[in-house]
């Protein structure tokens, strides 16, 4: 039929009209931003707007504890600091990821390892994560890619196992749940970003939940983030017994999370309506491996991302993504270039300029292969974006691009 020809041969597109748009920020965020300068101060121990935040934070995931913190990054830096992460510790971790997993691991001086993914959630795979521990793993740092939650209760088994700490990473994956619980209240501790690529923005800024509910883990934690200072009640305690970095979050970031937070539950609803839709428009279709989620799970979808059989297909990955971009569907070929560990810092173990310090205390190193499955969904992936201010039209639309570039290339 004439309409399906693709458009990238001349044929009609199938989206002609531009994508759903809308704002992000508006009167609520600038009526905290001001309560908050006309505090007079924006440190976020003098001011209110930080502990607000974080309350209200605590209120939403029922956790006991949690601590502001000036990016992911710095989040998870955070609680490796506070479970005692040190030199040559060996930390268990994704492939698939930004390095902001990764940075707060060799601040530490630890080393990280990695485990492969599950080929369809791009989690990480339990079977691998307990290949890779030895004697010097003291911790796994679950990443819940894409709004995805990982299987949390073989994870945790193995960390019970074998006593290892378990820290999430959930700066894609806001109010995302397991068999009922939310991700980041599982493990010990659990690290999100809100910075502008994120559910929700402050810009930049992190919260670490502390999941122990001990008062003690809090302080410790809270203390890591502020240099080691106690800043309980009006006494501030300066007794420094082991470095720890300044990662304050200032009331203006803490202003604009208070405005955020009241949105969150809207946009991950709108989210995960939109990633299932995707899903069940190209369940069955020939070629197309759509995104899982496992049994007990709700995602909140950062992103969607479904994988390519080639050898059901008669083009290549880039050639199926530049097709189905020429129909109007925005996507990218891929997630990240190349798995984290084939970058030059792994390569040339250089953590530190002109040093290969950690890496020497194991003679550790990172060959291609070494997570195939991880390397093989980069290859045949094929990312489409999901935002709350998609339409309905948008979602069909894409549905109906990556299916007739699919007819296409299966006949």
């Amino acid at each position: 039929m004439n309409d399906q020809k693709l458009a990238i041969f001349g044929g009609p597109k199938v989206k002609t009209t531009p994508y759903g748009t809308g704002k992000r920020f508006g009167l609520e965020e600038m009526k905290e931003l001001t309560e908050a300068l006309e505090q007079n101060t924006l440190f976020y121990h003098s001011g209110k707007k930080v502990k607000q935040f974080l309350h209200d934070f605590n209120q939403l995931y029922g956790a006991k504890y949690s601590v502001a913190t000036s990016s992911g990054t710095a989040a998870i830096h955070v609680a490796l600091g506070a479970a005692g992460i040190t030199e040559g510790d060996e930390v268990i971790t994704s492939p698939i990821t930004d390095q902001g997993t990764l940075i707060g691991i060799l601040y530490q001086n630890a080393i990280p390892v990695f485990a492969d993914l599950d080929p369809h959630t791009y989690n990480m795979d339990p079977q691998s994560i307990e290949s890779r521990i030895t004697p010097r793993t003291k911790a796994l740092l679950v990443v819940h890619l894409a709004g995805n939650v990982a299987d949390m209760d073989a994870i945790m088994e193995i960390a019970d196992k074998h006593n290892l700490k378990v820290i999430e990473d959930c700066a894609q994956s806001y109010l995302a749940r397991y068999r009922g619980r939310l991700a980041g209240t599982i493990g010990d501790y659990g690290c999100f970003s809100t910075n502008d690529f994120k559910h929700m923005s402050t810009g930049d800024g992190g919260i670490v939940t502390v999941n122990s509910g001990k008062e003690e883990d809090f302080h410790i934690t809270h203390a890591f983030a502020d240099k080691n200072y106690q800043r309980f009640g009006t006494a501030v305690v300066r007794d420094l017994n082991y470095l720890a970095p300044n990662y304050r979050m200032t009331e203006l970031q803490g202003a604009v999370g208070i405005a955020q937070l009241k949105k969150l539950l809207a946009i991950c609803e709108k989210r995960h309506q939109y990633g299932e839709r995707l899903t069940n428009g190209l369940k069955g279709l020939k070629g197309i491996s759509p995104h899982q989620v496992i049994d007990g799970v709700w995602c909140s979808y950062w992103f969607y991302m479904l994988r390519l059989n080639e050898s059901e297909l008669n083009c290549t990955r880039e050639e199926f993504a530049k097709a189905l971009s020429e129909e109007g569907i925005s996507c990218n070929a891929g997630y990240i270039p190349q798995v984290v560990y084939m970058q030059p810092l792994f390569q040339k173990r250089q953590a530190y300029l002109n040093s290969q310090y950690p890496f020497d205390l194991t003679g550790i190193t990172y060959e291609e292969g070494l997570c195939p499955e991880a390397e093989h969904i980069l290859k045949t992936a094929i990312r489409i974006p999901v935002n709350e201010f998609f339409t309905a039209q948008d979602l069909d639309e894409t549905i109906q691009g990556v299916r007739k570039v699919t007819s296409y290339y299966t006949q």
